[in-house]
């Protein structure tokens, strides 16, 4: 029997360039071999290779393995067959343009977001997540309320793998599952992010799933946490112990009839049923928004709670009026983080917050800002309409810049 090794993407590219560069019957290098791969090929030093006994020949010489991660005296894998049945485990990506997919890694543990704070439906998921149990969940609420962070930041809570798939109107079977993908000359198979999450046990984020077409039908039995056959290599895949999906969306499946949300569709009946539970995400309150916005100063070593406190009284008294149909725009909880990163660049509170509110249109800014001085009492009139001349002063005052 062969003995075996496990292979990622990066191990299978290494492998790959050489046999390009020291011949296709490689099978044993030493220290000076694996430095030319690594300098002619770009790609990064193998320590897998030359670290622990595991492809260790003898002193100063490792045995190379193959696609597989065979070890002997294989051949690098050329015929479709066999690559076929090796890319299943072990193919570099190359990522659909219509969906952004990770790239293999060892683990797929995202990395814990600084300053988070817990809210709202932080530890209803958590729950959810922590039993492991197959349950769908459709999260819904307005842009910017933190739905996609809240479902990473538990995932690097809980140490639970994430794979994060980001829906669009052309995303189609292909991207979500896997196809065929074009590879040095040669055709592979590529597992798709849904795949992925099953073989690993991971949470599947199904990232503003609002957006997506009737090709996403094809996730029918996923959702039901049934095996998925993949037609075009013949084979199952069962879902792994642990495997989830969550979706985030800005509308509940029923399109958006203000237009705010232009590209959401009306989503199948039957698809929604699959989730068992519907979560709404509001804003944080007050106190909580808050603390974000404290958290998120202080990674920059300021300390600003007045401004903060103010900020907050302002998104607060924009929602209210947005809700009850008084103005067309809102300012999320994003927007406000936007705010104050800006303020630790340019410390200037007026400046800020026209920036990140320029987005809207003339009349809408000039409303927010003029309800911002109303807010402030440190923040008068003219220190908005100074900061609306800035850029008509500077324009051709190149003696100003500095370089």
């Amino acid at each position: 029997m062969k003995k075996v090794i496990k292979m990622t993407p990066k191990r299978v590219a290494f492998v790959q360039a050489a046999r390009e560069i020291l011949g296709e019957s490689t099978n044993l290098v030493d220290r000076a071999d694996i430095k030319t791969v690594e300098v002619k090929s770009g790609l990064s030093y193998p320590q897998w290779l030359v670290k622990g006994d595991t492809l260790k020949k003898e002193r100063g010489l490792f045995h190379l393995p193959n696609d597989r991660g065979e070890i002997g005296e294989v051949a690098f894998v050329r015929n479709t067959d066999d690559l076929k049945e090796a890319v299943s485990e072990a193919v570099v990506q190359m990522a659909p343009s219509a969906i952004g997919v990770m790239e293999e890694e060892d683990s797929y543990v995202p990395e814990k977001f600084e300053g988070y704070v817990p809210w709202g439906n932080f530890n209803i998921l958590k729950e959810v997540l922590k039993s492991r149990i197959f349950y769908p969940i459709f999260i819904t609420g307005l842009s910017g309320n933190g739905k996609t962070l809240m479902v990473k930041e538990l995932c690097a809570r809980l140490k639970r793998e994430y794979v994060r798939a980001n829906i669009t109107v052309e995303t189609d079977e292909d991207d979500l599952i896997g196809g065929f993908r074009l590879l040095n000359g040669e055709t592979v198979w590529h597992d798709g992010p849904v795949v992925t999450a099953m073989k690993r046990g991971a949470l599947l984020l199904l990232d503003e799933i609002d957006l997506a077409s009737n090709k996403i039908m094809c996730l029918q039995p996923v959702l039901e946490g049934s095996s998925i056959y993949l037609k075009k290599i013949g084979k199952w895949v069962h879902p792994s112990e642990g495997f989830n999906v969550l979706a985030t969306a800005n509308t509940k499946g029923q399109g958006s009839e203000d237009g705010r949300f232009i590209g959401t569709n009306v989503m199948n009946e039957s698809f929604l049923e699959r989730f068992p539970v519907t979560i709404e995400q509001t804003y944080p309150t007050n106190k909580i928004e808050e603390k974000i916005l404290v958290n998120e100063l202080a990674k920059h070593d300021k300390v600003e709670n007045d401004f903060v406190s103010n900020l907050v009284k302002w998104a607060d008294v924009i929602r209210k009026t947005f809700y009850e149909g008084g103005v067309d725009e809102i300012i999320s909880t994003r927007r406000l983080v936007h705010i104050v990163n800006a303020f630790s660049i340019f410390d200037d509170k007026v400046k800020a917050i026209s920036m990140c509110i320029s987005r809207f249109d003339a009349e809408t800014k000039e409303s927010f800002l003029d309800l911002y001085t109303k807010v402030d009492a440190g923040v008068s009139v003219e220190d908005i309409m100074a900061e609306s001349k800035v850029d008509d002063s500077d324009e051709d005052d190149e003696e100003d810049i500095d370089f």
